[in-house]
């Protein structure tokens, strides 16, 4: 099956961005949520965002964000956003039609969508001066685009040398974090906003789980790495 990735080390360099800028995003989020003091920083209760909040303790989006390292976890988003740009275009092959362009789109709203998270806080100082309007922006182009692109990367799996395993896992991921963006919306439209992180990270993990799994695959592919027929993994 004709492959859809470069060869050489361009595209083991773009392979190792998709592998590591989620982790190096939950790093980022790790750190500074051991971080949060009064209160201590909840993942299932506390906004995904307000990890990103600098300056002194506020009330925002109904809940209290006082996180000493919000700049760690900004860089970090940004980080992520920059590599999500520039590893799909060193990696996949726009010469070969609407599928790996398909991809690299995808991956650079993902991308531009993060920045902006990390670049624009959800903080009072934002919500009054309307800058807010970016961060909410960014952070719903990632969540659709970012899933939308698991389910293209899974359809296409082949063609990146993703053995069928995978190529199922990439789908369900998209699948799921798509199901749960409409419930993680209604929580927060309705005002209820239950577990509010729960259901945020219930559409973003899977994003980021899916990026990991594809920069996995493409650094262990011999077509990546050496310019031979694509090795379909595991």
């Amino acid at each position: 099956m004709k492959t859809i990735v470069h060869s050489g080390a361009a595209a083991r360099l773009g392979a190792l961005l998709l592998l590591t800028g989620p982790l190096v995003a939950w790093a980022a989020e790790l750190v500074t949520a051991a971080a949060w003091q009064h209160p201590h920083y909840s993942p299932f209760y506390n906004w995904v965002s307000h990890l990103g909040l600098t300056g002194p303790s506020q009330v925002t989006f109904g809940q209290v964000g006082n996180s000493p390292l919000g700049a760690v976890m900004d860089t970090g988003w940004v980080l992520y956003g920059i590599v999500l740009i520039v590893g799909p275009l060193l990696t996949f092959d726009l010469r070969q039609g609407p599928r790996p362009i398909a991809i690299v789109v995808l991956a650079t709203v993902s991308g531009i969508g993060v920045s902006l998270v990390g670049i624009f806080q959800d903080s009072k100082a934002d919500v009054a001066n309307g800058l807010v309007a970016f961060h909410e922006l960014g952070a719903q182009a990632v969540m659709l685009a970012g899933n939308i692109m698991a389910i293209v990367v899974g359809a296409n799996g082949a063609r990146v040398g993703m053995g069928r395993g995978r190529r199922t896992a990439s789908i369900v991921l998209g699948v799921v974090g798509l199901a749960a963006f409409p419930v993680f919306m209604a929580d927060v439209l309705t005002g209820w906003a239950w577990n509010i992180g729960m259901f945020e990270r219930a559409v973003i993990y899977p994003i980021m789980i899916g990026h990991v799994l594809l920069g996995r695959t493409l650094i262990g592919n011999r077509q990546t790495a050496c310019g031979q027929p694509i090795a379909v993994g595991r």
